[in-house]
């Protein structure tokens, strides 16, 4: 299994970006440069000299933005997929009220809650309460599809 550092992933956006004008990027960079032109809030950040080593703990009362953007790629591959079973569908309910970028971040909201009770409780992840979740969301108080 792949299991990059902080280091690593950090290093892939920050070069991902510098590279963006050469347009000689792998798919999952060109998908990475997408979403980080989606967050021009994070641009001086992954573009600063001290982007490998800046510290984003909760104290700090900022988003780290590294992490931001991998849940965001996790959550393309996910959907692109399939995995875990029944995410694709319920991301095109969600992507049906809300547009891709904002479905991405409800998406995120389910999760993280997902990965905090694994990490808590020292299980697995469970993706059936994960696509539960993101179904719910997008079920929510919905009026018609636009």
């Amino acid at each position: 299994m792949f299991n990059p550092s902080k280091d690593e992933v950090r290093r892939f956006f920050i070069d991902a970006w510098a590279r963006r004008a050469s347009g000689v990027l792998t798919p999952l960079e060109l998908v990475a440069v997408d979403w980080i032109g989606q967050h021009p809030e994070y641009h001086d950040e992954i573009s600063a000299p001290d982007a490998l080593a800046h510290d984003y703990g909760v104290e700090q009362g900022r988003s780290n933005p590294f992490l931001h953007l991998s849940m965001h790629l996790s959550i393309h591959e996910q959907v692109s997929i399939d995995q875990p079973p029944g995410i694709r569908q319920a991301f095109a309910l969600l992507a049906a009220h809300e547009d891709v970028h904002e479905a991405h971040h409800a998406i995120m909201e389910c999760l993280g809650q997902m990965l905090w009770t694994a990490q808590r409780s020292g299980l697995a992840p469970d993706g059936d309460t994960y696509v539960d979740c993101v179904r719910r969301r997008a079920t929510r108080d919905r009026g018609p599809a636009r």
